[in-house]
């Protein structure tokens, strides 16, 4: 999961992170992956913290916009604040990368997972790398299974399989 999301990032970083003045050309990379730490590092903390509804409310496309989503606020935050201390970045200029950044970034990675043609990303493998490796097999058969058995198509599949 992890190298499929370094993967995301670099497809949308290119203006906001490459091509942007406010981070030097030697800092791109590092800059990419701190981006990766600090939606990793906000999913674990949400599972950690005990709210796999929020997180699987967030992965299924729920809760609402991803901008006002108390998970992707708290990367965005996060982002800003390793951008700034870091790599120098003024505070404006890390938040507004951060409010660029993260939101189209969680926004493919949601698409990703409840497509059910795109196996890049899904939330049993999701859950499993962020620590809950038991807590992603009991929901992939909780929810009725993964993308990959031909039926469940995802988390809605999934959803809709445990809902009736």
């Amino acid at each position: 999961m992890i190298e499929n999301l370094l993967n995301l990032i670099k497809e949308n970083a290119g203006d906001l992170i490459v091509n942007n003045q406010a981070i030097s050309n030697e800092h791109n990379d590092a800059a990419i992956s701190e981006t990766g730490s600090a939606i990793t590092d906000g999913l674990k903390s949400a599972l950690s913290s005990g709210n796999l509804g929020g997180l699987t409310d967030l992965l299924k496309g729920g809760a609402g916009s991803l901008a006002n989503n108390p998970i992707v606020s708290s990367i965005i935050e996060n982002l800003t604040s390793s951008l700034t201390s870091k790599f120098n970045v003024s505070g404006a200029d890390a938040g507004n990368i951060a409010n660029s950044l993260i939101p189209q970034v969680m926004n493919q990675l949601v698409s990703k997972t409840n497509n059910p043609n795109d196996n890049s990303f899904d939330v049993k493998s999701i859950v499993s790398s962020l620590g809950g490796a038991n807590l992603g097999g009991m929901i992939g058969n909780m929810f009725g299974g993964s993308k990959t058995d031909g039926e469940s198509g995802g988390i809605g599949g999934m959803l809709k399989n445990f809902l009736g």
